[in-house]
């Protein structure tokens, strides 16, 4: 059997292939060629020839004899790149059209040299377009994205956690990302956090990550959220979501956050760093263990880390930020296993995962049998440390 390069150059050796140049000096012709795009449906809404005719290359030898019924007639076909456009003309002088072309470069070649192209639906691409890659999964799909569309996230930080997480939710297409986040940015956070440019040095971060995700997808809505989260704002600012993403770095906010998703049933999705080590979970309420169940207190003073003192390897919050964003995609999309009831740790020296099993504590004082989460919410604040993660 040939190889798949042998087979293209046995098909190409068949086929007559033409330039864009001369199929856009045949289209100016008073008898132009029919022209054919062959691609998908999203890269047709991406752009196309703007008297091409959409035929996917799947239905091409199915819809060709009703759009092209002279088989002596001159028919052009485009791919993207010329490479599906060269079969399918090997394809179509099976079937006895006489005069088909493959355009040699494709759609990208047309752009490239600067000829004009029309884009699908008056002047505007599917909004689903974007998502293209995630259409074709079966497990997301058109109804899929539709729900990640409609879903809210509130990101706890626009830090180290919160960068990688809240770019990969924008770029997924999560509808509406809340950032709470109380500080400016720092020459020594752009170490570590994407969200961040050297520009916008002296900015709240929100205000800058803002910038940064509409940038990146200007279809989803951001919410910045300026302020340090208390006992005051916090519940009625997380309940405004569907689930909350944890990349805080103080004890006091952890354990608001977790109290406040037992409460309502949210889920919570875990992860600290600390130097060169990582930890990730997800908290589903009454499903499964809470922070408090994993951390009952708070690390003493005198064992918590100072953060400016402690440092991270800069990577280390893309690799643990990222592991959240994918547990919020699942459980959005209800889709696979969530990290529930398992603490993930990583050693990034060491370039090792594990994972340790964390069981329900019946005696949680928030989730357990004889929790009162009302009164839980009301005690007031612990001093605040680094919540670095601790040695599983």
């Amino acid at each position: 059997m040939p190889s798949w390069n042998e087979m293209l150059r046995q098909v190409k050796e068949r086929i007559t292939e033409t330039t864009v140049a001369e199929v856009a000096a045949d289209l100016k012709n008073g008898a132009p060629p029919r022209v054919i795009d062959i691609r998908e449906q999203d890269e047709w809404e991406q752009g196309h020839l703007e008297n091409a005719t959409f035929i996917p290359r799947g239905f091409l030898e199915m819809k060709i004899e009703r759009t092209v019924p002279d088989k002596s007639a001159p028919v052009v076909l485009y791919c993207a790149g010329g490479v599906r456009s060269a079969m399918a003309a090997a394809a179509l002088q099976d079937l006895g059209y006489e005069k088909v072309l493959s355009m040699k470069g494709g759609f990208s070649a047309w752009k490239e040299a600067g000829l004009p192209f029309k884009v699908e639906t008056n002047g505007k691409a599917s909004p689903l377009s974007r998502y293209s890659r995630h259409l074709l999964i079966p497990e997301v799909g058109e109804a899929g994205q539709r729900k990640l569309l409609a879903s809210k996230v509130l990101l706890i930080g626009a830090g180290g956690l919160g960068s990688p997480s809240a770019l990969y939710l924008a770029a997924a297409g999560v509808g509406t990302l809340g950032l709470v986040d109380s500080d400016l940015v720092d020459e020594t956070n752009l170490q570590r956090q994407i969200l961040h440019k050297t520009r916008n040095v002296g900015m709240p971060k929100v205000d800058s990550a803002r910038e940064t995700l509409y940038d990146l997808n200007p279809g989803i809505k951001v919410h910045a959220h300026n302020m340090r989260m208390t006992q005051d704002n916090a519940e009625a600012l997380i309940t405004q979501y569907d689930l909350v993403v944890d990349g805080c770095d103080n004890f006091n906010t952890r354990y608001l956050v977790n109290d406040i998703c037992v409460k309502h049933d949210m889920p919570n999705i875990y992860a600290s760093i600390f130097r060169f080590d990582g930890q990730a979970t997800v908290f589903m309420p009454h499903d499964g263990p809470c922070y408090r169940c994993l951390y009952p207190e708070p690390t003493p003073a005198e064992m918590a880390p100072n953060c400016q003192e402690a440092g991270v390897l800069g990577v280390l919050p893309g690799i643990l930020g990222l592991i959240q964003a994918t547990e919020a995609i699942k459980i959005l999309l209800k889709i696979g296993q969530p990290l529930k009831g398992r603490l993930l740790t990583y050693d990034a020296l060491e370039q090792r995962f594990k994972e340790f099993k964390v069981p329900r504590d019946p005696q949680c004082e928030a989730c357990g049998p004889n929790a009162n989460i009302d009164e839980l919410l009301k005690r007031p604040e612990i001093p605040v440390h680094c919540a670095a993660p601790a040695r599983a």
